[in-house]
């Protein structure tokens, strides 16, 4: 008895069974979160921290290196990078795939306390962390502009109500603020007004530190009361700090803060600008939850807007200017079309070769159950309802049908020789189960290799391979018990009339291919050497085609959304770039194509400036790129790199191109010597545009040179130097100012006017030991000198970082190897290593592993088979199918000028599978025939081609069709699916003709040379003329 007789006598528990299997994968598709692609968890970690007023130098060696030397002895640390700007530092840290981020987040904080004592005692406050996704880009971006209200009023809105509030929302993970500062009370200092009562800047600093208590006071009680103790010790607004009181003269006057500072209510940092649509704004970054749902996580924050915009000042105007979800709800119902659309061909295709509507009913039950079933195996597998999981459904509509056509074409041809339907149902299925079983659990089998794949890209792409499988496992059970009871059930004899024209025609058609097969095959048998000699030369052509085509990493799809990098002298002021940012947003706003457009600048570094522009619907990222970097390409002063905004973002460094390559030295020295020599011949590289650097190493500085004689002489240290300087120049945050909702600083710096050239510096005094007031000149004199912008480390070495973006028409391995030989012909020293990071260096690692890859499925395929055969010459002879599957994908893809990316290469694997059902089809029947009578190799595999042509037609048919739809799909995402398509169509396209005449002749050889080393006598090995077939 086989496994499908007792679901054939009780159909009624069989269809409840599937009618359950259907409901539970429903209830599933409801549930599975929406997202551009598989979540895939980095567990990085991002530490930042603030020294106001420290050099890049100085945060460097005093702030990146200890803590790099803490958090570089984590276990599991794969990637350490760090950059230190003006006053800031942040260190990147990714880990091994294998670690979970909350248990790297508890190792990151003790590596933090431990690093502490080493850190500057200036700090105003510890390091802290936050887990990040380098992959991950906002979902949602807000712009709050006022027409009345100022910047930090709209920050502290934004920071202290929204983006608290936005946080707790389901399915959103964090939301950011840009483009201010929060409000804060500023002393802003007059050095000539100092000078004249005598008044030194710790003075003043101390005065400010102690006006704000707010410490604790106690209680008074007593028997029957209670009392607690409070004071108006908090100075709140700058009207508070004015007439604090820095010294009592002699004749009982006193000086006051406001004598010799202007104190005014404003921003804790004055070097933030933000912009969105030529308004100043205040932009809030919205980011998801790992795993959540986009969509649902977009329309919950839409809809508590009103709610908070009711919240915050009246006059804030609260404008969503980025959404991440118009695309991608495109891309997904455009995959759930091309889902749809396969399974309505690949019901057709049963119908053109059966001509039976009944018959045409059981894969329009078995297709859907089977899918169905896979989104309940995605939801307890945790995974997305994404681009790639669709994309797996979708091919799979090809694969699962074919176990039911199988089933189903077989039970057919019992019929038409007379016995009953449910004769027919036992007899055929019983005689499929194990050509079923080959061919699931042997295509199963590709998708091993793919599981097991480890890095970021491994997990990328498990997903798929694992949605892929439980839809090909749970076709096989449905297959075996579905299918042959809706046969039993609704399969009837044929009447016995005259067929339809359209009848007519494809019974001629069928006979004319059928008689035309038979001969070719014949002939084919009767010269075996040639047909092997092209199968060798098909093998040869595959190597020199994968050689020759173009390889990319991954399709960039078009998300409708640009990311901009400015980048201008590195002399500029903030102020200069200000002007800059507004300048390029103007032009940028006038695109007709773009929809919004938001920026801003400051923080760590005054020359450079961000971008965030939104195209409208159905225009390309690319061409818009492409105009506004000829309109932008003659402003002076400044560049704008300009960045496709992916979903696939694969490394911890923010870059300003596509794909970075990162140089590396022990010596700084020998860094600086080189790195502008390689950024010159990789910007000569007609492969490659937009060509940068993250090196800002010429910035101007004023340098102070210290005569420590005098110094000592004068009675002062050079801590009271780099304080005062400090104090006057670095925006020093001096006290705190408490609040219900949140805290704000007291910033102390002397006042605009006086920090517009470096001779200011010399209007500052210093307190001698005997309360003498002393010049900046009388110990030191200022030279101008170069220093960095910015100080970037990897592996805790100096590093720099190369990005790059491709020129038109050129792959990424034609420009890595450019780079390659163009490095090599420098003659760069050891001493400076060069490597791809992020998506390039993913790329040249997957290229390495993907012969690898493919060898792997190869011989997975092959053990498996020659289990199931009991074997080792028939798994040969179902692996000679592939080679001509490979030249169709290779010669598709050149065709279309597509490059072979990972997704191309999932094509290949899936061809791998397809094919070689085809020839399980052929050998399976051949054998069992050469077993059960006294047929040759030749007459059994002659026969078995012959009679099994129709249901191999009919599964690589319903295959092509089943990929057709994404081959040639259009739309939000087609840049992601019509790599797959491609390969599969053409590679099937290919095989289908090649194979049908390859795998008898390699079967018929193969045979014959088993028995000779067997020593069984041969049977007669003549082809049966094609009339007694």
């Amino acid at each position: 008895m086989s496994l499908s007789t007792p679901f054939i006598h009780r159909p009624v528990g069989t269809l409840l069974l599937t009618l359950a299997l259907v409901l539970a994968g429903g209830v599933a598709y409801f549930l599975l979160p929406v997202a551009p692609l598989p979540q895939v968890d980095y567990p990085t970690i991002s530490v930042s921290a603030s020294l106001p007023g420290a050099s890049p130098d100085t945060m460097a060696a005093t702030v990146a290196t200890p803590l790099e030397r803490a958090l570089g002895a984590i276990a599991g640390v794969t990637e350490m990078t760090s950059r230190s700007s003006q006053g800031s530092t942040r260190v990147t840290l990714q880990f091994d795939l294998g670690r979970t981020v909350d248990g790297a987040a508890r190792d990151v904080q003790a590596a933090i306390n431990a690093s502490r004592r080493l850190l500057p005692s200036g700090m105003p406050s510890n390091p802290s962390y936050r887990k990040v996704n380098p992959a991950d880009s906002p979902i949602l971006i807000l712009a709050l502009t006022s027409p009345t209200l100022t910047r930090g009023q709209m920050y502290d809105a934004a920071s202290t109500v929204l983006a608290q509030k936005l946080s707790q929302v389901e399915g959103v993970g964090q939301a950011t603020v840009s483009g201010g500062a929060l409000p804060a009370v500023r002393v802003e200092l007059d050095p000539t007004r100092l000078s004249a009562n005598g008044i030194s800047l710790d003075q003043v600093r101390s005065a400010i530190t102690s006006s704000n208590g707010r410490r604790p006071l106690g209680v008074v009680e007593r028997e029957d009361h209670y009392w607690q103790i409070g004071a108006n010790d908090q100075a709140s607004v700058a009207a508070d700090y004015a007439p604090l009181v820095l010294r009592w003269n002699a004749n009982g006057s006193a000086v006051l803060l406001r004598d010799v500072a202007d104190v005014v209510n404003g921003v804790q940092d004055v070097r933030n600008y933000g912009v969105a649509n030529g308004k100043p704004a205040i932009l809030l970054q919205v980011y998801k939850q790992p795993g959540a749902n986009i969509l649902d996580a977009v329309d919950r924050v839409r809809a508590l807007l009103p709610q908070l915009e009711a919240s915050i000042p009246a006059a804030i105007n609260v404008q969503i200017v980025s959404d991440r979800t118009p695309t991608l709800r495109a891309s997904v119902r455009e995959v759930q079309r091309a889902l749809l659309l396969a399974v309505a061909l690949v019901v057709m295709v049963v119908f053109l070769f059966l001509r039976s509507f009944r018959a045409a009913l059981v894969p329009s039950v078995a297709v859907p159950a089977s899918l169905m079933g896979a989104f309940g195996v995605m939801y307890l597998a945790g995974y997305t309802l994404d681009n790639l999981s669709l994309m797996a459904l979708t091919i799979a509509t090809g694969f699962v049908v074919d176990d039911a056509i199988a089933v189903l074409e077989n039970i057919a041809r019992h019929m038409e020789g007379g016995k009953s339907a449910l004769q027919a149902a036992l007899a055929g299925s019983r005689e499929m189960a194990f050509t079923v079983l080959s061919m699931s659990i042997s295509l199963v089998a590709v998708f091993v290799p793919i599981m097991f794949m480890g890095d970021v890209v491994g997990r990328f792409f498990r997903e798929f391979a694992v949605v892929m499988s439980a839809a090909i496992l749970i076709s096989m059970l449905v297959s075996l018990t579905t299918t042959p009871t809706l046969c039993a059930l609704l399969l009837r004899p044929r009447p016995v009339r005259a067929p339809s024209r359209m009848g007519q025609v494809m019974d001629r058609f069928g006979a004319r291919s059928q008689r035309l097969y038979r001969r070719s095959l014949a002939w084919c048998l009767r010269h075996p050497a040639l047909v092997l000699g092209a199968l060798v030369g098909v093998i040869g052509l595959n190597v020199f085609l994968y050689a020759t085509i173009e390889k990319g990493f991954l399709p960039e799809q078009d998300t409708g959304r640009i990311m901009g990098f400015i980048r201008a002298d590195q002399a500029s002021s903030y102020q200069a770039m200000e002007r800059r940012i507004k300048r390029f947003l103007a032009i940028v706003e006038a695109d007709p194509a773009v929809e919004n457009v938001t920026g801003f600048t400051g923080g760590g570094q005054s020359n450079a400036g961000a971008m965030f522009m939104t195209l409208k619907r159905g225009q390309s990222s690319d061409a818009v790129i492409a105009r506004l970097r000829n309109q932008l390409k003659d402003e002076p002063g400044a560049r704008l790199f300009m960045v496709p905004q992916r979903d696939i973002r694969i490394g911890g460094r923010q870059s300003s191109g596509s794909y970075d390559y990162t140089l590396q030295a022990d010596d700084v020295a020998d860094l600086r010597t080189w790195e502008p020599r390689i950024r010159e011949a990789l910007a000569a590289l007609p492969q490659l545009e937009d060509v940068n650097s993250d090196v800002q190493d010429h910035g101007e500085q004023t340098t102070l040179d210290i005569d420590r004689d005098a110094l000592a002489r004068l009675g002062l240290t050079v801590a009271q130097v780099d304080a005062t300087l400090n104090d006057a120049f670095g925006q020093r945050q001096v006290g705190v100012i408490y609040n219900p909702l949140n805290q704000y600083r007291v910033v102390m710096e002397a006042a605009p006017r006086f920090l517009q050239d470096p001779k200011a510096l010399d209007g500052f005094f210093f307190i001698s030991k005997t309360g003498q007031q002393v010049p900046l000149s009388a110990f030191a004199k200022l030279r101008s000198t170069i220093t960095p912008l910015a100080v970037s480390h990897e592996g805790g070495t100096p590093a720099s970082t190369i990005s790059f973006g491709l020129a038109q028409n050129m792959s990424l391995s034609d420009a890595t190897d450019a780079i390659e030989q163009a490095v090599a012909s420098l003659g760069v020293p050891v001493s400076v290593r060069g490597s791809f990071g992020g998506n390039a260096g993913a790329f040249q690692k997957a290229l390495a592993s993907q012969p690898l890859l493919i060898l792997a499925a190869l011989v997975t395929i092959y053990l498996v088979l020659g289990v199931l055969y009991e074997s080792l010459v028939h798994p040969l002879t179902i692996l000679s199918t592939l080679p001509s599957a490979g030249v169709g994908a290779l010669l598709a893809l050149m065709l279309f000028h597509t490059e072979f990316s990972l997704i191309a290469l999932i094509g290949v694997f899936l061809l791998i599978g397809i094919v070689k059902k085809n020839a399980i089809l052929m050998i399976d029947f051949a054998l069992a025939h050469q077993r059960s009578g006294h047929a040759s190799a030749a007459q059994s595999i002659y026969r078995a081609a012959s009679l099994r042509l129709r249901p191999i037609l009919m599964t690589t048919m319903a295959a092509i069709f089943g990929a057709l739809p994404l081959a040639l799909g259009r739309g939000d995402g087609a840049e992601l699916r019509q790599p797959l398509g491609i390969a599969v169509v053409g590679g099937l396209l290919v095989s289908q003709l090649l194979t049908l005449y390859t795998t008898p002749v390699v079967y018929m050889v193969l045979e014959r040379l088993r028995q000779r080393v067997q020593r069984t006598p041969p049977r007669p090995a003549a082809v049966p003329r094609l009339e007694t077939v």
